[in-house]
């Protein structure tokens, strides 16, 4: 009676006139000073109760957090008033209904900011609030091993000491990074801590842990198995910063003010008929293959079937007919270059046109794949950037510049470093997305999940429904290593490559030795499962029938189609 409330272990007194009252009614938090907390074995309530009350001329004239709250916290800690047990819940055998949120794993590499504090303390009011409403309440906290983000920083750390990841080699740099993370990776939690959040720190999660690392594999060959993984040659978006490839969605559009070269394309054998094409990129015309017109364009047809030549380079192209090409855009003729613009690789594709690479990983002009002569010997080993500016000033010499004039248009850049991104062909590993989405699709529409604001929704509807297949290999060493062996003398009944949920150093078919795939998977791959494998899926634990599915995610709108999204995907997939 020290505070004037009565701890209640069974089921309450009735009041007069009144039934007697559930036992689930007593489970809350009543919280009267800085103290103690009383939490009988049986009961439902938990009583934070005064101890050792300062004389009232001791009592300080202002509240010094710095002083107080690190003590109750601690307290808090102890008493494990945080702490979610699944034995209550009503999904494993329990009296109480479940109510679970997940935060949004931070990077090892940050430190608390003014989003973070705001996120959470939203999570932290809905949390605390259904704690003491009776629900058995888990907050669930941890961290993400941020694979671009995380190397960046180590890299630049090598960089001052004169080091770069290749002087380590792989291993050793890996090693570099967790030693990174041992030291730093825990700052942004305790911050959270330090600010009172309620999460069951007993459960405290890591994407890269050996747990959730094992959950990582299990997707993978799952979706492997199923057909919605698979290896596909084709153009993506390239940081020559990060030096890896990138999702559509990490490399973000922002609006720029560039330059619209028109560049004339002289008729083969007749100098006195050409073709002006329009484009912002002139430094890739060394990899153009061809000029395509639309079919229906009049002021073109004659061309069609005959060759032009490019004046880059001097090699003879052909022009092509393609439904593609839009009449009033530019001068209605388009420079095809393949292997460095998404859109031109499909055009490449239907014409069986070659694909020559002429930049490579880190931006530079040389010849790569299929691209022997195509690139002059003054241009070689020009930056991108440098080489458009030269490759301008000499089409002007030679008087194939027609015109240059101001175009508003918009460019991709690396979420990471915000480096434009280019458009590159190479070989990734793709996840069928439209299977995946369609589930997901259904439960905002059909209302079991709701997103708040509404106006978000339609957002989240037109990308699901144009949805693109998720390019999820990453060129870095710092993540998930793709789970994939090839045979090192494949046979005849040996297959291509294999997925494994273990390390495979024997191929099945021929007991040969193998190599794994050098590529890691992007971080958001091991994210999209936080919900679950937090919980100990793909094993069926207690946890995992109490606490999934989650019912509340606060978190920023940027990250709707990042992670949300695939959330929702993969937990409708297992």
């Amino acid at each position: 009676y020290r505070c004037g409330v009565r701890v209640q272990t069974g089921r309450s007194a009735a009041p007069a006139g009144g039934a007697e009252q559930p036992r689930n009614s007593w489970r809350g938090a009543t919280m009267q000073a800085n103290g103690a907390v009383a939490r009988p074995a049986t009961a439902r309530l938990v009583l934070i109760v005064m101890s050792n009350p300062s004389p009232a001329d001791e009592f300080p004239s202002r509240y010094d957090a710095a002083e107080s709250d690190p003590a109750l916290y601690r307290q808090w800690e102890r008493a494990g008033v945080f702490r979610a047990d699944p034995g209550h819940s009503v999904r494993a055998g329990g009296t109480a209904d479940p109510f679970v949120i997940v935060m949004p794993p931070p990077n090892v590499t940050g430190v608390l900011h003014m989003g973070h504090g705001l996120n959470n303390t939203v999570q932290d009011v809905l949390v605390r609030w259904r704690r003491m409403s009776g629900d058995e309440t888990l907050w669930l906290p941890g961290t993400d091993h941020a694979g671009i983000a995380t190397q960046n920083v180590v890299e630049k750390q090598l960089a001052k000491e004169g080091r770069t990841r290749d002087d380590l080699g792989r291993g050793p740099f890996v090693e570099e990074v967790k030693a990174f993370v041992a030291e730093k990776g825990g700052v942004i939690l305790r911050q959270l801590r330090a600010i009172g959040a309620s999460c069951d720190w007993d459960r405290t999660a890591y994407t890269f842990s050996p747990e959730l690392s094992r959950a990582v594999r299990e997707i993978f060959v799952r979706w492997y198995d199923d057909g919605l993984i698979y290896r596909g040659h084709r153009v993506t978006h390239w940081c020559a910063r990060c030096l890896t490839a990138l999702s559509d969605e990490e490399a973000e559009s922002h609006p720029a003010q560039g330059l619209m070269y028109h560049v004339r394309y002289t008729l083969a054998g007749d100098a006195s008929q050409s073709i002006v094409v329009a484009t912002t990129r002139p430094e890739t015309m060394f990899g153009d293959v061809a000029v395509a017109v639309n079919p229906a364009d009049d002021r073109y047809a004659m061309f069609v079937g005959r060759r032009v030549v490019n004046p880059a380079n001097g090699l003879e192209i052909p022009v092509i007919a393609d439904d593609y090409v839009d009449r009033e855009f530019g001068t209605g003729a388009l420079k095809i270059t393949p292997a460095h613009d998404a859109n031109d690789f499909e055009v490449g594709k239907r014409h069986q046109l070659a694909m020559p690479i002429i930049l490579t990983d880190d931006g530079k002009v040389a010849e790569g794949t299929d691209a022997a002569g195509r690139v002059p010997a003054q241009y070689a080993g020009l930056d991108r950037f440098d080489a458009r500016k030269r490759v301008a000033k000499d089409l002007e010499k030679a008087g194939a510049m027609v015109k240059t004039e101001q175009h508003h248009h918009a460019v991709r850049r690396c979420y990471r470093c915000d480096t434009v991104v280019e458009p590159r062909l190479s070989d990734q590993w793709f996840v069928r997305m439209a299977p995946l989405a369609a589930p997901a699709l259904a439960a905002v529409r059909d209302g079991r999940t709701r997103i708040l604001p509404e106006r978000w929704e339609a957002v989240y509807v037109n990308w699901m429904e144009n949805i693109r297949d998720w390019n999820i290999s990453r060129q870095i060493w710092w993540g998930h290593r793709v789970p994939v062996f090839y045979c090192l003398a494949p046979g005849a009944g040996c297959p291509a490559h294999f997925a494994s949920r273990d390390d495979a150093p024997h191929c099945p078919a021929c007991h040969g030795a193998t190599r794994q795939d050098e590529d890691v998977l992007d971080t958001w791959f091991s994210s999209q499962l936080w919900p679950f494998s937090t919980l100990g899926w793909p094993d069926s634990t207690r946890d995992l029938q109490a606490f999934y599915p989650t019912d509340v995610l606060v978190t920023a709108p940027e990250i709707l189609f990042f992670w949300v999204a695939r959330m929702m995907m993969s937990g409708m997939y297992v």
